[in-house]
């Protein structure tokens, strides 16, 4: 080997969006969905080993760029998110993503991969998760109010998990449901396009919210909810975006990922800051009750935190460690005398 040519401690994994894709195909969404729950319960159950803050944001006019990081004792990891709900009009994807996996024991990263197609999957299963938890026992029928880039995601990893098969779809975009439907009937899902929000939560034992637009909106009012029903509110994802009337959140028994996030960022910021939430690692470590009734109505107020996305970085170094579904890349710069950078960069020219 060239003393010029780099060390193997230069080269980092790094799974494209081609190899994320071919991995998750061969595998299959719901399974690669079933996985990441499996991830990210395990890690929920170990909730205090983590380092824990809320996402940095940026915010502009336009959206929000975002850093979320977190590590246990072994690894650090983080993601790199934005949430621009007008980039469509541009052919640009409203939410994209990347993230690394590092050692804290050495400071080098482990991973680095492609996280948009990733995030849609371990948000998706997230949901599911929280829904073997909350939703009605028995629950077939969703009702699914915003059609974008995750609704597909939801409906699946909500079969894989919670069992539900037959979805009723409204968007204030009927070409959103039109591509929605499709997707979903060639899926084997029984689909209904619906005309209104509140057609689509008719029958509905579980609901989900998925809308875009940066911006307190009331996709749910509080006369569109019964008793019994799970509400999964995941497009209520920054300040100043909520989707859910306020009376519904005092009616509901709220459960959370991160209460100093969530209230900064969830539907309840519209409530007081001392108003009662469950967290939800505490259900799933048996500490806290999860659905108690037939009748009590459970709400998942969803903004996504790094230790899911932690999670969803380690199933993915899992998978790409013996497989092929990762590049190396000459990331890293390893001199063969660690204190002799400027020597390296001489060399080399």
């Amino acid at each position: 080997m060239s003393p010029l040519a780099p060390s193997k401690l230069a080269f980092v994994p790094f799974v494209s969006v081609a190899n994320m894709m071919k991995l998750v195909n061969e595998i299959g969404p719901e399974q690669v969905m079933r996985d990441l729950a499996a991830y990210i319960e395990e890690d929920f159950r170990r909730w205090p080993d983590f380092d824990k803050t809320p996402r940095v944001a940026s915010h502009s006019a336009e959206g929000v760029i975002e850093l979320m990081p977190t590590a246990d004792a072994e690894n650090y990891g983080f993601k790199y998110v934005n949430g621009h709900p007008k980039n469509g009009r541009t052919g640009h994807q409203t939410v994209t993503a990347f993230g690394v996996l590092s050692s804290v024991a050495t400071g080098y990263p482990l991973l680095m991969t492609e996280m948009t197609m990733l995030t849609a999957l371990r948000t998706a299963a997230t949901s599911a998760l929280v829904g073997k938890y909350l939703a009605p026992k028995g629950a077939s029928v969703m009702g699914m109010i915003g059609n974008g880039a995750q609704c597909e995601f939801q409906a699946l990893a909500f079969r894989a998990i919670c069992g539900i098969d037959t979805l009723r779809l409204y968007d204030i975009d009927p070409t959103a449901t039109e591509k929605a439907a499709k997707n979903l009937i060639a899926q084997g899902f029984s689909v209904t396009k619906c005309r209104s929000a509140e057609e689509a939560v008719e029958g509905a034992q579980v609901i989900t919210t998925c809308t875009a637009d940066k911006q307190y909106a009331t996709i749910l009012t509080d006369n569109m909810v019964g008793s019994g029903i799970h509400i999964n509110a995941i497009g209520g994802d920054c300040p100043g975006k909520t989707e859910l009337h306020r009376d519904i959140l005092t009616r509901s028994e709220i459960f959370v990922e991160y209460p100093p996030q969530t209230r900064i960022e969830g539907e309840i910021q519209a409530l007081d800051e001392d108003h009662p939430v469950t967290e939800l690692w505490k259900v799933m470590r048996g500490e806290a009750e999860g659905r108690r009734d037939a009748k009590q109505i459970t709400l998942f107020d969803s903004v996504g935190f790094a230790i899911e996305d932690f999670s969803a970085l380690r199933y993915i170094h899992d998978r790409v460690k013996d497989g092929d579904y990762a590049q190396m890349l000459d990331l890293m710069a390893d001199p063969d005398d660690p204190r002799d950078l400027f020597g390296m960069l001489t060399r080399a020219g």
